[in-house]
């Protein structure tokens, strides 16, 4: 370690992670907002974040399978804090949410600009469903910025019309709910195809499957325009948390042929 400089704290990598999965990867370098604000916030310079961020980039396996090595100094540490991610995404995104809401003297719900005013005032279906619209809240913010705040199949990039879908479903992969990996981004079309089994994307080779349901003789013209011209195009790959292929298996198994 050079003169001057200081070991990061567990807690400071949390935060660092924290902010990695929230950043589109073309973003990670000193003179992005996100990562100047955040090197003021935890006293330190916007290069080091990058840097730090680089070393996380280290660890991900969608960037090794591109070539892509990220920075070569990671510490034990760095991996240490990946590795609890990478095996419980769910718990430790939450972790650091919380972590994130304490430094900024907020809270997670406050972060998350989650809506309370169609919920009771008290109670545990309160608290269900603030628990859940908080997690699909990050899931959102991680998997749009995954994706690059575009449709992985169309390229829309309006926030307003792009959905975070989940590959498996919310309601059955519960240890999945938070991985990115577990994440398209979709736009809302496509993300009820995709609900529904009427498309798929092949576990073999991130290409897309279109069901014989919307293969009819006399389909429309929207069908052929938005879906049937689909069949055998690659999905836009994102630069960082390639969607699992174990999970798309599960989809592809799922897909009404």
């Amino acid at each position: 370690m050079k003169e001057g400089q200081k070991l990061w704290t567990r807690d400071e990598l949390i935060l660092a992670i924290n902010l990695y999965c929230k950043l589109p990867f073309g973003k990670m370098h000193k003179g992005t907002p996100e990562i100047i604000k955040f090197a003021e916030m935890i006293g330190r310079t916007p290069s080091s974040i990058a840097l730090k961020l680089g070393n996380f980039a280290s660890f991900d396996p969608t960037l090794r399978e591109r070539g892509i090595k990220g920075a070569s100094n990671a510490s034990k540490l760095d991996k240490a804090i990946w590795d609890e991610f990478y095996n419980n995404w769910d718990a430790a995104l939450i972790a650091s949410e919380e972590l994130l809401a304490k430094q900024k003297h907020s809270t997670v719900v406050k972060l998350n600009k989650i809506d309370l005013s169609d919920l009771p005032s008290e109670g545990k279906e309160k608290e269900r469903v603030v628990k859940a619209r908080v997690n699909q809240s990050i899931f959102r913010t991680v998997v749009l910025a995954t994706y690059n705040n575009a449709c992985c199949i169309t390229g829309i990039n309006n926030p307003e019309l792009l959905i975070a879908s989940h590959i498996a479903p919310w309601s059955i992969d519960e240890k999945n709910r938070l991985n990115p990996m577990n994440g398209l981004c979709l736009n809302a079309l496509h993300d009820k195809a995709f609900d529904r089994g009427l498309i798929t994307i092949n576990a073999n080779d991130y290409t897309i499957k279109v069901s014989s349901k919307l293969k009819q003789k006399k389909s429309p013209v929207t069908i052929e325009q938005y879906f049937l011209k689909l069949e055998g195009e690659s999905i836009h790959l994102p630069d960082k948390f390639l969607p699992a292929k174990e999970l798309l298996k599960k989809h592809n198994d799922y897909f009404k042929p």
